[in-house]
């Protein structure tokens, strides 16, 4: 049951903001709604949970606002209760999506209110999932529901935007309780079903080709595995093929996007039985893309260096190297890559080390301390 109303409550506040519901206080009938339910359902399971829930929030809403004052020029303007019918599902879970990702709200406040009132998870669950304190996790969230709160709910948002959420999303991975890669996929699918949208399908693709991984990403000590030394056994073929059927039908749009071509980049790696087998000239080629698509993007540069120190040597990777700038995220541990595969041992310790010292996660900083160490000694 715990599952059903996980489901069933996102879809109902989508439809309590729809139909004119101020956000927080329709988020707090839902929440009453789903108390109810969690005491009467075990003993009598209603027909239509989802028609339920709605009707029985609702209630609790115009409740609310009959009990306050301040707010009777509102219950005029809702009225009586609708009658009961379909419930709306996938059009108000896209439309609240769409309310979440909101331009005026940053991408932290958008990710996390993305995840409390679209993917159901709790203030607490996303607070450890970002490994901040509750309170500063609620205090965004509240941030987030006061600026949404001038604007209007009745047309889909900005599809760019939400793209970047749930890419954002995804990248946050694994983090223990909550798999956000996990939450990220299952939110890109209806967003795939929605609407028809090659670079919508490509970024799922593209999740679902990283995510077939996910096995192979670490040891059983919790030890980071670099995508070359991985089993690669152990990587999900189902949704290997999954990602590329998806890929394939969107690359037939002739519509190029960013996360259509990193998607086929991440086809290429999963393509190749081994890591000596990767057909780096054509990752080179859709890198090329990814830059005209994508000119101004630092980590699209940076692994581009990866690529060409591939296909045409290290020094050559380390000249485009030189390019980017010197704050981007793990550019030290990409320098350190070239500068060992060029035989510059010395060079390649030092950085593996100043890398360490500024990695985002501890398994990442005992990888590159152990490849400074392998290197010393």
């Amino acid at each position: 049951m715990d599952d059903l109303l996980r489901t069933l409550g996102p879809r109902t506040l989508a439809v309590l903001v729809r139909r004119g519901a101020e956000f927080t206080a329709a988020e707090d009938a839902v929440q009453e709604a789903l108390v109810e339910a969690t005491r009467r359902w075990p003993e009598a399971m209603p027909t239509e949970p989802a028609g339920w829930l709605v009707r029985v929030a609702w209630r609790k809403f115009l409740d609310a606002v009959r009990a306050d004052e301040a707010r009777r020029r509102r219950e005029e303007r809702f009225g009586a209760e609708p009658a009961p019918g379909p419930v709306e599902q996938a059009d108000d879970t896209l439309l609240l999506l769409t309310h979440c990702c909101h331009p005026d709200l940053s991408p932290a406040s958008a990710i996390a209110l993305t995840l409390r009132a679209v993917a159901g998870l709790t203030t607490a669950q996303i607070a450890r999932a970002y490994l901040v304190p509750e309170t500063t996790m609620a205090q965004r969230i509240s941030r987030a529901k006061r600026t949404l709160a001038q604007h209007r709910f009745d047309q889909l948002g900005e599809s760019s935007t939400v793209l970047r959420v749930l890419y954002l999303v995804f990248n946050e991975g694994f983090t223990g309780a909550v798999d956000l890669a996990e939450e990220a996929i299952r939110l890109t699918r209806q967003l795939a079903a929605a609407e028809d949208d090659p670079e919508t399908r490509g970024l799922l693709a593209l999740m679902l080709l990283h995510h077939a991984r996910r096995a192979a990403r670490f040891t059983r000590t919790g030890e980071l595995v670099p995508l070359d030394q991985q089993d690669r056994s152990l990587w999900d073929t189902a949704m290997i093929a999954e990602g590329v059927d998806i890929l394939q039908h969107a690359l037939a749009r002739d519509r190029v996007g960013e996360y259509q071509a990193q998607a086929a980049i991440a086809a290429l790696h999963d393509d190749a039985p081994r890591a000596e087998e990767t057909d780096w000239p054509q990752i080179l080629d859709w890198y090329d893309e990814l830059v005209r698509l994508t000119p101004d993007n630092p980590v699209v540069a940076l692994n581009r260096a990866v690529a060409v120190g591939q296909v045409d040597g290290p020094h050559a990777g380390l000249r485009v190297l030189n390019h980017v700038p010197d704050d981007v995220p793990r550019r030290d541990a990409v320098a350190a890559h070239l500068h060992e595969r060029a035989g510059e041992h010395d060079t390649a310790a030092r950085l593996y080390a100043v890398a360490a010292g500024v990695a985002s996660n501890e398994a990442e900083r005992v990888h590159l301390t152990k490849q400074a160490a392998r290197l010393r000694t």
